[in-house]
């Protein structure tokens, strides 16, 4: 299987495709209720969904990778993002900033490799 994609809940779905056009992604699909993006690397989609509220915190997360991310971060800040965590190394391997999209959805933006999918303590489990 592969993951298709994830649709975030959004109070305003022009305000946050707005959003996520501005942070470079392209946006593939519009309607009044509905919008979806390709992502700027790999073959990834996500998309944004109109809700009347949003959920409750902690809320979703949706993390991007890129192996860019100190220079990605100054580029968004001086397009006026603002950070609520600029980049930063975590005891799991991953470098991570962390910012919310106008829905107050968590967006990270991250860096880990090949760690990603291969961390020293990987395990390997299929079936029951």
């Amino acid at each position: 299987m592969n993951l298709n994609q994830v649709t975030l809940p959004a109070r305003d779905v022009a305000q946050s495709a707005a959003f996520f056009r501005r942070m470079g992604f392209l946006q593939i699909v519009d309607s009044d209720h509905y919008a979806r993006f390709e992502c700027t690397e790999g073959d990834s989609t996500f998309s944004v969904e109109n809700c009347e509220t949003a959920p409750a915190a902690p809320g979703v997360k949706v993390y991007f990778e890129t192996a860019r991310l100190d220079e990605l971060v100054a580029e968004l800040e001086g397009r006026g993002f603002v950070f609520d965590v600029r980049p930063v190394d975590r005891p799991w391997l991953w470098r991570e900033a962390w910012l919310r999209d106008p829905s107050g959805n968590e967006i990270c933006l991250f860096h880990a490799g090949t760690i990603r999918k291969n961390p020293p303590w990987r395990v390997e489990r299929r079936g029951a």
